[in-house]
């Protein structure tokens, strides 16, 4: 005789599987309406972000700040930056810090990138992001099995 399984445990593992999307838009977070690229890149350069940040592959003018910045955006990743990292990265930056040494990127503790949430509105931020997430790629890691 087979055992009946309950309809609502069918419902909690739809909900926690739908839950699992990966990418930058994964519904399990945060989600940000279309942005515009080439808006956001003007916008990145209007803030001064480039006197800061290199982004990987983008004709930008150079850093000037001194020490520099060794937070370079863009370029090859393992996994997706989602739209809440890089929202939470531009108007609160001392969240969560890069992995680089402390005394390259902070001051007295903080980030040394100053927060962008009084300063810019929505639309700049949207725009912005998704002028970043176009310079990323994704190339996932390839696992090795020990063959040579």
């Amino acid at each position: 005789m087979a055992k009946r399984v309950p309809f609502s445990s069918f419902a909690v593992l739809a909900l926690l599987l739908g839950g699992c999307e990966p990418g930058p838009h994964s519904s399990s977070g945060f989600r940000l309406p279309e942005g515009n690229a080439q808006r956001g890149k003007a916008a990145f350069v209007a803030y001064g972000c480039h006197s800061c940040h290199q982004v990987s592959g983008v004709d930008l003018p150079k850093p000037t700040v001194q020490p520099p910045v060794p937070v370079v955006l863009g370029g090859v990743v393992e996994q997706p930056m989602t739209d809440g990292y890089l929202v939470t990265s531009i108007i609160y930056p001392s969240y969560k810090l890069a992995s680089y040494p402390k005394e390259q990127i902070t001051v007295n503790g903080q980030s040394r990138m100053p927060h962008y949430a009084d300063k810019m509105t929505v639309q700049e931020l949207t725009d912005i992001v998704a002028f970043l997430q176009a310079q990323y790629v994704i190339r996932r890691a390839t696992p090795e099995y020990g063959l040579r």
